[in-house]
């Protein structure tokens, strides 16, 4: 098995340039190795000042012009894509519709699932281009057979797997990481981004959600849904508090939870549950937020569907470690049983799977379950 990010003939390759500094080595690295590279800034905001701004953005105006300059300092041509109404549709308006649901979604998942490796690939592959090229820190392992694998980076601390772990075997086919391989720190990687002459070597990292302009998910979500009252309750049902709107809420959260009454035994409480129909959050103890099992839906796979039980490790979130798991595909469904309880395990969130550093596939946690033991005392 090899592990490349590139193949040996030259290809013609979209460079997906956010602005930042990652797609911009990316994408210096891919020209480097003598593929034709084209860069592409994708235009996702129809109002791109509602988008943030400065460093913190990868959709902005600043940011196109960011990427275009290092385009030009790279040397190659570059064009701006307008995948705006794409992009509301696909992950904002999903964003809102899963919070709206109690559930809580990953937005820049779901942006690589339908908007880099689903519009943009399918129009790159239009126009004739052989791969789209990202600067995420991810693998790409070529097979005997020509086959590919998803695996994670080489540097752990870096690695972005969890978040491309919906793409599925075409997609790989059509793939491109140039920073995979690379064992540098981000101050190396900047280095090599000075060295090439690109101004974005200094542009600090972006960080939560692009669309979310002053980083208030709550507010963002008040102004889409409306304010709605309702009661936060221990697991009894009894009332402690009212909350603005069910959807402000994630599983396991502990702060902002403005509950006057404080718990009989003195220790902090968490959302355990969050109920869209009735309006309802349900707070409790730590220990109860600890889960045994999950179902997941909507599984993708890396490659061919494993058939029967098997076992991995699985990641929860994008910046969680990994769990022991086993896991079975029944009826459209994976269903996870996790050899240790694990805590705060949010409907919504992906669960990822792993054989070793290969990535076998993703799925959206539809429910839990918990082991409830009776003491004998």
């Amino acid at each position: 098995m090899t592990h490349t990010s590139q193949r040996t003939r030259p290809l013609r390759v979209l460079a997906a340039m956010s602005g930042g500094v990652d797609s911009a080595v990316a994408a210096a690295r891919a020209a480097e190795a003598g593929h034709d590279v084209t860069g592409v800034h994708l235009a996702l905001s129809a109002n791109p000042q509602s988008f943030r701004t400065g460093a913190r953005g990868c959709c902005t105006i600043e940011d196109s012009r960011d990427a275009r300059r290092a385009a030009d300092v790279i040397g190659i041509p570059f064009y701006v894509w307008d995948l705006a109404d794409r992009f509301r549709e696909d992950v904002v308006e999903d964003f809102v519709a899963e919070y709206e649901a109690g559930r809580t979604p990953n937005p820049c998942l779901r942006c690589n699932e339908k908007i880099k490796f689903a519009a943009l690939l399918d129009k790159a592959l239009a126009l004739g281009f052989d791969a789209v090229c990202t600067g995420h820190y991810a693998k790409i392992a070529t097979l005997p057979d020509g086959s590919r694998e998803l695996h994670r980076a080489s540097d752990m601390a870096k690695d972005q797997s969890y978040v491309l772990g919906v793409l599925d075997e075409q997609q790989l086919a059509h793939a491109m990481f140039p920073l995979g391989d690379t064992l540098t720190t981000k101050d190396e990687i900047r280095a090599e981004a000075e060295r090439r002459g690109l101004a974005v070597a200094k542009k600090p990292d972006s960080h939560d959600i692009c669309f979310i302009a002053d980083g208030d998910t709550q507010g963002f979500l008040a102004n889409r849904l409306g304010r709605a009252e309702g009661d936060i309750v221990d697991e009894s049902g009894a009332k402690l508090g009212t909350h603005e709107g069910a959807y402000g809420f994630t599983i396991g959260q502990r702060k902002g939870l403005r509950i006057g009454t404080p718990a009989p035994d003195g220790k902090p409480r968490y959302v355990l549950d969050i109920s869209p129909v009735n309006n309802t959050v349900t707070v409790g103890p730590a220990a109860a937020l600890d889960v045994n099992s999950l179902t997941a839906i909507k599984p993708r796979w890396c490659g061919t569907a494993p058939a029967g039980p098997g076992t991995y490790t699985a990641q929860l979130r994008a910046h969680g470690g990994e769990t022991e798991v086993t896991a079975e595909l029944v009826d459209g469904e994976l269903r996870v049983h996790f050899t240790g309880p694990v805590r705060g395990v949010a409907p919504g969130q992906a669960i990822v799977l792993y054989d070793g550093t290969r990535v076998v596939g993703s799925a959206t946690i539809a429910s839990t379950t918990r082991e409830v033991t009776v003491s004998t005392r």
